[in-house]
């Protein structure tokens, strides 16, 4: 039997009085060999429920989107036959065809595994529309490739474009490092590409020269075109924004055909709108190799965008080494059938193991500081820890009963236990090592997601609450909250986390940045509270929500449809207060992995939207242009 040897093909189809719907399945056996005795794991995101009934299958177990069924006593299923069976009632009705069973495997006697091949989610019932373009035909007006456009420019067009820029005769060791590393920028993000500068002089170049501006900002800089290009900046930073801004206009002026322009005379003067201008990516649902991780920040520094947020475990997995616990990695960073650990979200029948080694964190923080771009790390705490708590039971409660809670996604008994001291131990060893790795000033603790009877089956909390004085779990959450906080201040960190860490009472809101990801006007709210805030509202920078409301569009739903263009036009102050604005401190795209399962998958559905967050976070709003946009965004290099 091989991989190829078996196929489940599933559908959804509605359900009168039932809203949820109910799946369709079909086991095909294409092998050359009878198969009896067996039952069938997938992994779906639309999981069944507690009301949910079976035709011509018996529920065996369900773990998060992990779901066990097993064939009717009796059944043989001949090569060329399949076997159909039905879930009526789920957690929620199906709306896009990735909404069905990411992957799938067969458990035969003896504990084998065979993988089965999965085919995306077909609709009955109706006509599955083909979605819309995703972004219309462009117009750039001024023949000027920047991306994101500047606050102010006044040019004039050359009638050639240089054939390269090149540092002036004497110009400081440090500018010409600046050059080289974008150099080497533009050559891993287009391997093809001629590379705009060069560090000598050129036949048919044109020099560059460099001057210190200590009146702009420190991610300023301005251009003067002339018969010398200078750049003005304050900062090694601004300086490297403006040379990659040379290699966008340079590299588009000289593709063959193009309507692009490089200067012959006229000023860029710029600086972004917002301080934060960050891009999310979870890799515990999914892993990224390092080599990935490198690459999306060459695309954001492509993007002059400056924060990386690394969302390193979760409950799925933990990705990063921590030497002092080597079996978080171990355990925590695997999925295999039979294990604690069982497959999620397109993992199979192998199993599948990936973290990221120190040295490897030390690689990714070392290119975000050539780039400008910063390292925030988060370890998701004190819920999305299954991983973690598969690596260390003894932070368990054993006294607390077994799946006396569930997390919205499923999973039982999911966060750490505030009234366990071995956690605090735990999380201090884990802080220290990451400090280590990590200059960034922020350390990102998650705080989201907990649900609202977590910890109330657990004697210790209980005792917990009692002694301290504490209500419920966001009461028993904030306690937590305030300890890590402490814990982060000894060590010279300052705690970032999603929304939720305001409940209960929150933390101390002096320096604490909050994300505000459930809706836009939680982002006032916390303002309001005292908190920094970055705002990240699915409803517009989540990258892994659907594009257009066609069923074959895939992605997410439970944020709306977020299409490119209300991802580029969606202001992220909204209402905010004048006196509230100070807080705001930016903006940030994220890239959720439940449904990037393919590299084809992340650039249809990262892609143009990063590119419309860069605009959003950089550009003035009286200076964005939709169909400039449209005209620019699909020459960005992706994955």
């Amino acid at each position: 039997m091989t991989k190829s040897a078996f196929r489940l093909e599933n559908s959804w189809r509605p359900v009168d009085g039932d809203p949820t719907g109910a799946f369709d399945f079909s086991l095909h056996n294409l092998s050359d060999e009878p198969l009896s005795g067996f039952s069938l794991a997938y992994t779906s995101l639309t999981r069944v429920s507690t009301k949910s009934t079976f035709e011509n299958a018996v529920f065996v177990h369900r773990n998060a989107n992990y779901h066990e069924f097993r064939a009717p006593d009796g059944l043989t299923l001949s090569p060329g036959e399949s076997w159909r069976f039905s879930v009526n009632g789920l957690t929620r009705p199906a709306q896009h065809r990735t909404d069905g069973a990411k992957s799938a495997y067969l458990i035969l006697d003896g504990d084998r595994y065979v993988d089965i091949a999965v085919d995306d989610l077909m609709l009955a019932g109706s006509t599955a529309e083909r979605p819309q373009p995703l972004l219309p035909e462009g117009e750039a007006k001024e023949p000027w490739f920047i991306l994101p456009w500047p606050a102010a420019l006044s040019l004039e067009p050359a009638e050639m474009p240089p054939v390269a820029l090149y540092p002036v005769a004497g110009t400081e060791i440090a500018a010409v490092k600046s050059v080289d590393t974008v150099i080497a920028l533009f050559s891993r993000l287009f391997e093809s590409g001629h590379v705009p500068f060069s560090l000598a002089p050129v036949q048919g170049g044109k020099a560059l020269a460099f001057e210190a501006d200590d009146s702009l900002g420190k991610e300023a800089y301005a251009i003067t075109f002339g018969e010398t290009v200078t750049i003005r900046a304050a900062t090694a930073t601004g300086r490297q924004y403006a040379l990659t801004v040379l290699a966008q206009m340079l590299s588009a002026a000289r593709s063959k055909g193009s309507a692009f322009r490089f200067p012959a005379s006229g000023t860029i003067e710029d600086q972004p709108r917002y301080g934060w201008r960050g891009t999310h990516l979870d890799v515990s649902r999914q892993f990224y190799e390092t080599t990935d991780v490198l690459r999306l920040l060459d695309i954001l520094a492509w993007h002059r965008m400056n924060i990386f947020h690394w969302h390193l475990t979760d409950d799925e997995a933990w990705r990063l080494e921590i030497k002092a616990y080597p079996s978080l990695t171990e355990i925590g960073a695997t999925r295999a059938p039979g294990t604690q650990m069982p497959p999620q979200l397109g993992n199979g029948a192998k199993p599948v193991r990936g973290f990221y080694t120190q040295d490897d964190v030390l690689a990714v923080v070392a290119r975000g500081a050539s780039l400008g771009i910063e390292i925030i790390p988060e370890v998701d705490i004190p819920g999305h820890s299954t991983a973690a708590l598969a690596a260390l039971p003894e932070l368990a409660d054993g006294q607390e009963a077994p799946e006396s809670y569930h997390s919205v996604q499923g999973f039982p008994n999911n966060a750490l236990n505030p009234a366990i001291e071995e956690t605090y131990a735990f999380l201090g060893k884990v802080f220290d090592e990451m400090v280590a790795l990590f200059p960034a000033r922020y350390i990102h603790i998650g705080g989201d997601e907990v649900a609202n009877n977590t910890w109330l089956a657990s004697p210790l909390a209980k005792a917990l609450m009692e002694k301290e004085d504490i209500e419920g779990t966001f009461g028993l959450q904030s306690y937590f909250m305030k300890r890590i906080q402490k814990m982060l201040a000894e060590r010279g960190k300052t705690l970032a986390g999603w929304d939720e860490v305001s409940h209960g009472g929150g933390v101390e809101r002096d320096g604490t940045l909050l994300m505000a990801w459930q809706k836009p006007e939680v982002g006032i709210a916390l303002a309001k509270d005292g908190y920094d805030v970055v705002m990240t509202p699915g409803q517009a920078y989540y990258l892994d929500m659907v594009q257009d409301e066609a069923f074959q569009e895939p992605g997410a739903s439970w944020a709306g449809t977020v299409p490119p263009k209300h991802s580029y036009h969606y202001e992220a102050e909204g209402e905010f207060p004048e006196e509230l604005k100070p807080k705001m401190r930016g903006v940030q795209s994220c890239i959720w992995s439940e449904h990037f399962l393919s590299r084809g998958y992340f650039n249809h559905l990262v892609f143009p939207r990063i590119s419309a967050v860069a605009e959003a976070g950089w550009t003035p709003k009286a200076r964005k242009d939709w169909l400039r946009f449209a005209a620019l965004a699909p020459a960005s290099p992706k994955l």
